[in-house]
């Protein structure tokens, strides 16, 4: 992450961004390969980011957290980027789930779960996905009925982020389905000798393969009511209420992979030779890189605008909607340009660039698909007076 112009870049963060890429170097760029052959990292190597204080960087540290802000977590999430490595299991762990147990958990939610997870010891997910249901998180399906002191969950979920290594699952269920939002429940389940969760299978994707994408079934699985998070009903205004800080997500990582991609095409341009000459001699090359280096450069710029106003709680919905689609289109945009200067190397999977490309793809798809955040920057566009109708 470099810090030129930014005034919210602090020595903190900065020195965060430094520890984060060397402690990368050695403890995870030479296992890609093998995680993405397997799916998922390795169990020690979230125990190695948690004893070095890389996990849940934004948790208090009276819940075992690093006591920052969750742009500490961004800090690092961009440094996976720069190191080839897909950031979704970390955007989850790290950002996702500990902020929704911070921000509507209980003290002794806080003390069960928080801790384990800056150690590493418990990987977090959230599973709100469900087969026959995307954007629309207010026809959920899976049911939580209450039944003394617990609640019985039954349903299914998919494209669930660290879905077969979680440790600690926030499902979102409904009480009532004929609430539709005002029935869903955050409830958080523990996998471990849990009767009645299974995954059912760990989905094949184009892209990010690092991290796992899972299906998974809850089949009459029984959860104390102290696993609910908030008020019963209160599930879909928490879900919404974090999207900013989520959302905000998409623009970091494709953000650090613009940049990241400008920066391998200007090294291979500048080292392969056609025609007797250097790529970058090519007048097309030399204006192709032009223009990624200058959306880039615009990019950054956006990026820490919203970051400024996230820190001073001046973030709205309207911004970071235009956010996550301007950053996720861009990302694709100029990926895929850069790639091309590549010619036939880019589309090897070994070359970082193809990786890069790959995982840009579902950057316009998951947090708020593209339509949806046009959808909601639309709305406020909208006159009253003219009375317009959907």
């Amino acid at each position: 992450m470099t810090d030129q112009g930014r005034a919210w870049m602090t020595d903190d963060y900065a020195a965060l961004a430094t520890t984060a890429a060397a402690v990368l170097a050695v403890e995870a760029s030479p296992h890609v390969d093998r995680w993405r052959e397997q799916h998922h990292m390795d169990r020690e190597f979230w125990l190695r980011l948690g004893e070095l204080g890389l996990l849940c960087c934004g948790v208090p540290a009276q819940w075992g957290g690093g006591g920052g802000t969750v742009v500490h977590d961004y800090v690092v999430l961009d440094a996976l980027v720069r190191a080839g490595i897909s950031p979704a299991s970390m955007q989850v762990h790290n950002v996702v789930v500990p902020h929704y147990i911070t921000s509507y958990g209980t003290d002794e939610q806080k003390r069960r779960w928080l801790p384990r997870m800056a150690a590493g010891d418990a990987i977090g997910a959230l599973a709100m996905t469900e087969p026959d249901t995307g954007s629309d998180v207010q026809a959920i399906r899976t049911r939580a009925r209450r039944d003394g002191d617990s609640y019985v969950i039954s349903g299914a979920k998919t494209f669930i982020t660290n879905g077969s290594v979680a440790d600690v699952i926030i499902v979102a269920a409904t009480t009532d389905p004929a609430l539709r939002g005002r029935g869903i429940g955050l409830f958080v389940v523990e996998t471990a000798q849990c009767q009645g969760f299974s995954v059912d299978r760990v989905l094949k994707k184009l892209g990010q393969h690092e991290s796992d994408t899972a299906e998974l079934s809850f089949d009459e699985v029984r959860v104390a009511a102290a696993n609910r998070l908030g008020e019963e009903g209160a599930g879909f205004a928490m879900l919404m209420g974090q999207l900013p800080a989520e959302r905000l997500l998409v623009a970091v990582t494709a953000t650090a992979a613009i940049e990241r991609a400008v920066e391998l095409a200007t090294r291979y341009a500048n080292e392969r030779h056609a025609f007797g000459k250097p790529l970058i001699a090519q007048q097309h090359v030399k204006f192709e890189l032009a223009e990624c280096a200058t959306h880039a450069r615009v990019a950054r710029v956006f990026l820490d605008s919203c970051i400024a106003k996230l820190l001073a709680g001046e973030l709205d919905e309207t911004t970071v909607s235009m956010a996550k689609w301007w950053f996720a289109e861009l990302e694709g945009q100029v990926v895929d340009r850069c790639l091309q200067l590549f010619g036939g190397y880019g589309y090897m999977d070994e070359f970082p660039i193809a990786r890069l490309y790959a995982a840009a793809r579902a950057q316009r798809i998951y947090g708020g698909s593209s339509e949806i955040m046009k959808e909601v920057i639309g709305r406020t566009l909208v006159d009253p007076a003219r009375g317009a109708t959907a």
